[in-house]
């Protein structure tokens, strides 16, 4: 992995380290990782969340630089995990109120059966090697991920499935059987973990040519410069950061604690938002009660903050 701090294009900075990564495994004692992990982590003020399950981990985690690498370390020494790699990147701020170590069936919910990334996947393309292939016209690109994420940024030409989950994918991918038009498919996400289980299903699905972007935008983001760059607008990350830019550096996004969509500094302005309350993507679809149980919210946030302490809820 390209080390943060040696690598010449980065340019984001900040006091937290991020690190988002995930690993495809045989793991069946995963139940008894979760409560060292989690003391591991509290003792080291690592904050975020880890999924665990039979298939492997998942999740992304925040703290110092010395933190951060006391997990890995702790997590690499384990024999399943010893090929784990993750991503890097910085923020400003602490972007997570708490550690969470959960035990789940899937570390990222597709919700078919019979799918294993590690017998089945599609071929791997590194960021420099990206743009040569969505810009192929033999080539259909993807998003596999959701329109909240969608909606402030994508690859050039992408096709959006605007799907609420990841369960709705498949389904879209059986009806939309114009996508066999084409001999070769194209897919991304965020960090990649979506993209493993994705063009698994594909190849499943009579699909013979499926890449995928490795390390995900995330990576596409650090290694390609901006000037070489097919990426439009920002990418969404699931922190209170909200969204990232080229080079990493912190998007301008905030996310609205109602519907949890990001917003933009116009979205702002609109007479539909207030800061913890709505949003003009959900402000209609909310009533005044639900609005007055989010001030209420926002009314503890503010005063806990007042009291010097941390309101989680």
């Amino acid at each position: 992995m390209t080390d943060i701090l040696s690598n010449p294009r980065r340019e984001a900075t900040g006091a937290f380290l991020v690190a988002a990564l995930y690993h495809f495994v045989s793991f069946p004692r995963f139940e008894s990782l979760r409560e060292p992990l989690f003391a591991l982590c509290e003792e080291n003020g690592v904050k975020g969340t880890l999924l665990l399950a039979h298939e492997g981990i998942n999740g992304t985690i925040a703290g110092t630089d010395a933190a951060i690498g006391t997990v890995l370390s702790f997590l690499r020494a384990q024999p399943e995990f010893a090929g784990l790699e993750h991503k890097e990147s910085r923020a400003s701020k602490m972007p997570f109120v708490r550690i969470k170590v959960k035990l789940k069936k899937e570390i990222v919910t597709m919700g078919v059966e019979d799918i294993d990334p590690t017998q089945v996947v599609g071929t791997y393309i590194a960021p420099k090697d990206w743009n040569a292939l969505i810009s192929d016209p033999d080539t259909i690109v993807i998003d596999t991920r959701n329109d909240y994420e969608t909606a402030i940024g994508v690859f050039k030409g992408a096709v959006d499935p605007k799907t609420k989950t990841f369960r709705e994918f498949p389904e879209w991918v059986r009806e939309n059987t114009g996508l066999h038009n084409k001999p070769k498919i194209a897919m991304y996400c965020t960090g990649g973990i979506r993209c493993e289980k994705a063009t698994a299903f594909m190849k499943q699905q009579g699909f013979d040519e499926v890449y995928h972007l490795k390390g995900g935008i995330l990576k596409y983001l650090e290694e390609v410069p901006a000037e070489e760059s097919l990426w439009e607008g920002a990418c969404f990350v699931f922190d209170e950061r909200v969204s990232v830019e080229h080079g990493l550096k912190e998007g301008n996004h905030k996310l609205c604690h109602a519907c949890r969509n990001p917003i933009t500094a116009e979205e702002v302005t609109s007479p539909f938002y207030e800061a913890g309350v709505s949003c003009s993507h959900c402000y209609h679809e909310r009533s005044e009660e639900d609005r007055e149980r989010y001030r209420e919210r926002q009314r503890q946030i503010a005063l806990a903050r007042r009291r010097g302490q941390q309101h989680i809820g």
